[in-house]
């Protein structure tokens, strides 16, 4: 597509990818809206990007709806689905709670499912759109303490292959990015200092990937795209 006829929500856009994301996409010319759950960090975030932000809680089915209405009307249309937004949780089997599983589930796969929705509603309408859903590589191989996040991404694997078949036939391309290890506030948020970081994949490299998959002509597109570092 032709990135400056892009009409881009973007979901968690006030950090890490989505920030990254929201910054590059615009500063190709595509109209951006962001969405986040605190105002006054969305706000700020698009405050510094020159977008347009809006508070939304993904996992909320009204906010959704919501959020959708304000993007359409905010950038007279819509043809770009980001579903960036989630959040991590890593320990033992026996030590996670149904809570914290629940919470993660809600974020990532509910949250997805209810921005793929809404956005499959429009894009099937105009008979054209993207989703881009942003995944993980512990969407493909399962590891110790990793229960409740790992699960969520292969759900989110399924999301995307299911989207994909139904939605073809309206002209609506479904691509996932599976990113390794990134370094963003995600880590930090759960207590990991990260090591070696010069070495390691930086947001700017996924939004990249991203750029690059929407400005392929629409005739095709790149059903996955798995990003690692060289060298970590």
């Amino acid at each position: 597509m032709d990135i400056t006829k892009a009409k881009v929500l973007i979901t968690g856009g006030s950090s890490g990818i989505g920030y990254d994301t929201a910054k590059l996409l615009h500063e190709q010319g595509a109209q951006v809206v962001i969405c986040g759950r605190h105002e006054e960090t969305i706000q700020q975030a698009a405050r510094e990007l020159g977008v347009i932000g809006f508070k939304a809680d993904v996992a909320n089915e009204a906010d959704v709806e919501q959020l959708f209405e304000f993007a359409i009307k905010s950038m007279d249309g819509l043809n770009v689905l980001v579903n960036n937004a989630g959040i991590g949780y890593f320990a033992p089997l026996t030590e996670t709670a149904v809570a914290d599983f629940t919470k993660i589930w809600e974020v990532n796969v509910k949250g997805a499912f209810l921005c793929g929705k809404h956005a499959a509603k429009h894009f099937a309408a105009q008979q054209t759109g993207n989703i881009i859903n942003i995944s993980s590589t512990a969407g493909s191989k399962g590891f110790a303490n990793g229960s409740a996040y790992v699960a969520s991404k292969f759900a989110l694997s399924g999301l995307t292959e299911c989207w994909r078949m139904e939605l073809r036939k309206h002209n609506v391309r479904v691509m996932q990015v599976n990113p390794s290890e990134v370094i963003t506030d995600f880590g930090n948020k759960l207590g990991n200092t990260p090591k070696d970081v010069e070495r390691k994949l930086k947001p700017s490299e996924i939004s990249h990937v991203i750029a690059s998959m929407l400005s392929m002509n629409d005739v095709g597109f790149i059903t996955d795209a798995t990003v690692w570092a060289t060298n970590p």
